[in-house]
């Protein structure tokens, strides 16, 4: 098993690759993260805390489908900023698992001017797999007070 610096270097860059893949409107990139297990769930706003409320768009990890959502978002859609924080890396003690706390600040305006901001704090969630790191769950953006 490697050192914990080492496992958590890792979980930087696999965080990084994520923000790049926004940044540079990545689809290939942003879908080489995800665990095939993987369902991502979303609270309607970033307030809304009890998960009785939140919903699962993109439903279970599908590459094709998620393929296409990204690319025709990425297709109507204007990067106005992407500000992301890594505050805090946790290791499981057997080192197979991990979860990053992340402050995001993400903003995408459409070409009517509508925009879809993504504000708060995420906690994303990772399972090694064979010698590779995925995500296996990420909370949606949340306000915390």
């Amino acid at each position: 098993m490697k050192n914990n610096e080492s496992v958590i270097n890792q979980i930087e860059r696999i965080v990084d690759r994520e923000t790049t893949g926004w940044q540079t409107k990545d689809v290939e990139k942003l879908l080489s993260i995800f665990h095939p297990d993987f369902v991502w769930v979303w609270p309607p706003t970033n307030k809304d805390h009890d998960p009785i409320t939140w919903e699962s768009p993109l439903g279970r990890f599908d590459q094709k489908r998620w393929r296409d959502f990204y690319a025709a978002f990425f297709s109507s859609h204007t990067l106005v900023h992407n500000h992301r924080e890594t505050k805090k890396i946790v290791l499981t003690k057997d080192g197979r698992g991990a979860f990053a706390v992340v402050d995001i600040d993400t903003l995408w305006k459409d070409k009517q001017g509508n925009t879809a901001h993504w504000f708060g704090r995420v906690c994303k969630v990772y399972s090694l797999v064979r010698d590779d790191w995925k995500l296996i769950m990420h909370t949606g953006t949340l306000v915390y007070p």
